[in-house]
């Protein structure tokens, strides 16, 4: 067995595991864990971006417009890299339109800083998503302490806006980057 292959193993063991459980779930092509309209939960944590460690507060993110919140399982796996990059290229998208992007994992700050800078291009934060965070959004995968693939867009009052919970990473940037658009035209005058 050469290098390459025993570094591959682990990998392709976590896609096993990750595609039986969620093969196992009910509807888990487009269910939502929090409905449109709920309150989302408040919280803190340590993120990251560039690079740079820093305190993350939802409820000071939302004083400055929409909050793109979006949940992913583990950072440097090839389903949440793809969902990096998309959210990496509309960063300017969502800015424009007001709207914060801030992506959370259950992976540690130091890996979650390179992937700040290598996944995420220094565009947007990553943080540590704790077990109460992954709780209370009801994203938590069963048997694993990981995340679903989960994103919500949420109001600056704390409503959600959209919840758009998918395995795959397709389709996540498009329907949160269209909710922030269209509560921006609805609020233009504001």
């Amino acid at each position: 067995m050469t290098f390459r292959t025993k570094r591959l193993i682990p990998f392709a063991l976590a896609a096993v595991v990750a595609a039986s459980v969620v093969a196992a779930l009910p509807g888990s092509g487009a269910r939502a864990a929090l409905p449109q309209g709920a309150s989302a939960p408040d919280f803190s944590t340590q993120a990251v971006q560039a690079g740079k460690p820093f305190a993350f507060h939802l409820g000071d993110a939302l004083k400055k417009g929409p909050v793109v919140l979006y949940f992913f399982p583990a950072a440097f796996t090839s389903g949440c890299t793809i969902e990096a990059h998309e959210f990496s290229e509309a960063t300017d998208a969502f800015r424009a339109a007001g709207a914060t992007v801030i992506g959370l994992s259950h992976d540690p700050l130091d890996k979650l800083s390179r992937f700040s800078v290598t996944e995420c291009r220094n565009k947007f934060a990553v943080g540590v998503a704790s077990k109460d965070v992954i709780a209370a959004y009801k994203v938590k995968l069963p048997v694993l302490s990981m995340s679903d693939r989960t994103s919500y867009v949420i109001a600056p009052d704390g409503t959600i806006l959209l919840a758009y919970s998918a395995f795959s990473p397709q389709g996540h940037v498009a329907r949160t980057l269209a909710a922030v658009k269209a509560w921006r035209a609805a609020h233009a005058s504001s």
